[in-house]
């Protein structure tokens, strides 16, 4: 059985939840047993905020990740906070833009792109999330993306799914 368990965590604002149901929608797309649980404080934007989301090719027998194999950390705060919970051998995807120290981890493998700020660079200012994920799905079908991102865009913000692509594809290049 293949299961893959995702962290995301950030502040309030950052993405992290879009970028967890996006996930989501591309494990449906891809036929896999998905959950997504996000976790927010009352203070929401500039807040902590961190989700869950599983993708199995057997049904989900819990959505809470305490061990993830990949951990996408957007802020230091939460590198501090889940760093050791990331299960040996597994990933770390880390925003070198607003987190100034490596991880301390030696058993884990680490990718750190200045996301924000090429995100920034490149006219995509709030898209650091979908950098991040551009590079952790680098391997992944772009049919499938496309799709999956379609699905997770609201109806009032359709107009961000081109931005949304082209911050996928710059963080693939990276």
């Amino acid at each position: 059985m293949a299961v893959t368990n995702y962290l995301l965590a950030g502040f309030g604002g950052q993405g992290v939840l879009f970028a967890g149901k996006f996930l989501a929608n591309l494990g449906l797309i891809e036929g896999k047993y998905v959950s997504w649980l996000p976790s927010y404080g009352p203070e929401m934007r500039g807040g902590t905020c961190n989700c869950s989301v599983v993708v199995s090719d057997e049904p989900v027998g819990s959505p809470v990740v305490s061990a993830p194999d990949v951990l996408m950390v957007l802020n230091l705060p939460s590198l501090d906070k889940f760093e050791n919970t990331v299960r040996a051998g597994g990933t770390i995807y880390m925003d070198t833009s607003f987190i100034e120290r490596k991880p301390v981890r030696k058993d884990v493998k680490v990718v750190a792109l200045k996301a924000a700020k090429e995100a920034s660079e490149n006219g995509m200012l709030g898209l650091a999330n979908m950098i991040l994920l551009g590079k952790l799905l680098a391997d992944t079908a772009q049919t499938s993306i496309n799709k999956a991102l379609e699905e997770s865009i609201s109806a009032k913000r359709t107009d961000m799914l081109a931005l949304n692509l082209k911050a996928l594809a710059k963080g693939k290049s990276l």
